[in-house]
């Protein structure tokens, strides 16, 4: 019965009779034997049966379940349907809805009444083989807010993603939610709830937690397991980062992966305007993790192009909740990360009045605030641009900025357009544009894969920019005609593992990796690492 019962070994009716025959299970299942591919079409058949995402949802976490083989060979294979379901936007919703799905662990729940022990239980994970985790501790889940434990759903889904995208193990994966509480007051009353029923911890007890986590990882899982930080709020997540970079093999997706992937974006973007990126003008609506973090990374893009950071710096604005970010505003004060990107200029709160005095090459919207790039804001960036270029990266769907129709539409179909949420093709006279989807899934899939083949000792920044590059020179002369400025999203196998192999070529040159010697081929060596879904033969092998 292991051979069915046990998700890593199940084929279900893919079995042989041979198989079935000499595993004692013959009986166990209907006479017919079925193709993975045969099992593949049964599953896409049945998602169309479903009529709601969510449900959708629940049917493929029950399938990861039962057969983790077939969920990885029907996610890999079928991106662009399959995607929206497992990660954003559906998986905000999962999360909300988490205590009613809960079904059995996918990962694990390290709680601050386990402060003191959390080794112990790390221990309790099965596998000792893990090389990637992706934690969070629900504070603040997509545009959602504080969701707590139920913010589990993000790690799951970004670990599926790690290995349906650039093939890493699902084994060497960790799902981990870290629960100190929430402060979202409908969750605290809810029943259903399945988290700790206690206002969050902050302060030294949070910091000494944290400082423990790390430990009992790099303790169970060795010095280099990688730990993705995510969905963590404004307040921790950059001291994390800065407080553990350094010390572990570490990064935050929010910060670093959105910006990579927003750069990319944009450095396809200016081959289409036909600027370069040193004489481009950003406005980010938002200034939190995500648009911080792209500003960053422009910014040092940038400075590799012959300006120094500072008159880099220059060129990119922030717009946050009080209003442009500028020095000396009367309201609204300006933090420690916002302070580079702080102007000499007067205090403006409106959206519409500071695209007039900035008159910026490019909005990118990271604010999770719905529909603020409204038809006046579009038809002003068209205004003095000649393909304005519009990113609206916030997620889920419904906290876009823009939809893909409304820019094309608005900007006349002169707009180069992004978003983090997919949205469908959009016709505009004559002319179909696929707008392209500015998803994280294009980078940390890959600085995951290379993180593991390669065996990195940290994640520095300059690895995003080496991810940003390589997945915009990946964009080939038809997806620019089809106004995508990422690659179609049904070969990112093959645009990670690109990425992967760029990022070892750098990590070899700057003694990065813990291999030694280099190997002859850096292409062999992540080829070697790499997932493959496909059944193999249950029966063990003879000599």
């Amino acid at each position: 019965m292991e051979n069915i019962l046990n998700s890593k070994l199940n084929k279900g009716l893919a079995y042989s009779i041979e198989e079935r025959q000499r595993l004692g299970i013959q009986g166990l299942l209907p006479p017919c034997v079925q193709s993975q591919k045969d099992q593949e079409r049964l599953v896409l058949d049945n998602l169309k049966r479903i009529k709601e995402d969510i449900d959708k949802y629940i049917y493929l976490m029950h399938l990861l379940d039962r057969n983790e083989r077939l969920f990885y060979k029907v996610l890999s294979s079928n991106v662009e349907e399959i995607m929206p379901l497992v990660y954003t936007p559906t998986v905000g919703e999962a999360c909300i809805k988490y205590g009613f799905i809960f079904n059995q662990p996918k990962g694990m729940f390290i709680s601050i009444k386990d402060k003191g022990h959390i080794l112990d239980v790390l221990s309790n994970w099965p596998s000792r083989q893990v090389k990637v985790i992706c934690v969070t501790d629900g504070e603040r889940i997509l545009g959602l807010g504080d969701l707590g434990a139920q913010g589990m759903g993000i790690p799951v889904g970004k670990l599926a993603l790690y290995t349906a995208l650039a093939g890493v193990k699902p084994d060497q994966c960790l799902p981990i939610t870290l629960d100190v509480g929430t402060n979202n007051e409908v969750f605290l009353n809810d029943p259903n709830y399945i988290g700790l029923r206690q206002k969050r911890v902050t302060g030294k007890d949070y910091d000494e937690f944290i400082d423990e986590f790390i430990t009992a990882v790099k303790t169970r899982f060795g010095s280099t397991c990688l730990i993705q930080f995510e969905d963590f709020h404004n307040s921790n997540a950059f001291r994390l980062l800065d407080k553990y970079r350094e010390k572990a093999s570490t990064f935050n997706d929010d910060i670093q992966g959105t910006a990579s992937v927003a750069l990319s974006g944009l450095l396809t973007a200016v081959k289409m305007t036909n600027i370069a990126l040193k004489d481009c003008v950003f406005l980010f609506y938002g200034a939190g993790e995500a648009a911080i973090g792209t500003a960053d990374l422009i910014t040092f893009a940038m400075s590799q192009k012959g300006i120094t950071e500072e008159e880099a710096r220059k060129k990119i604005w922030l717009f946050d909740s009080k209003g442009l970010v500028v020095k000396n505003r009367p309201e609204g004060g300006i933090n420690h990360e916002k302070m580079p990107f702080a102007k000499e200029a007067k205090p403006i709160k409106s959206l519409s009045e500071a695209i007039d005095f900035v008159k910026p090459t490019a909005i990118i919207g990271a604010a999770a605030q719905g529909r603020k790039f409204n038809e006046e804001i579009i038809n002003k960036m068209s205004s003095f641009n000649k393909r304005p270029i519009i990113f609206a990266l916030s997620n889920p769907t419904s906290k876009a900025e823009c939809t893909a129709q409304e820019a094309y539409t608005f900007s006349k179909g002169k707009a180069v357009f992004a978003s983090g949420s997919p949205f469908d093709p959009v016709e505009y006279n004559g002319k179909t544009f696929h707008p392209g989807q500015g998803n994280n899934c294009y980078i940390f899939p890959a600085v995951g894969l290379a993180a593991v083949a390669f065996d990195l000792k940290h994640i520095p920044e300059k690895l995003f920019l080496i991810a940003a590059e390589s997945l915009s020179n990946q964009v080939t002369e038809q997806e620019l005609d089809e106004g995508r400025v990422y690659p179609n999203l049904n070969r990112i196998q093959r645009v990670s593992f690109k990425i992967a192999v760029d990022i070892g070529k750098y990590a070899f040159e700057h003694d990065l990796s813990n291999i030694y010697p280099k190997p002859d081929s850096i292409e062999n060596l992540v080829k070697q690492v790499i997932y493959d879904p496909a059944y193999s033969s249950a029966l063990k092998t003879t000599w």
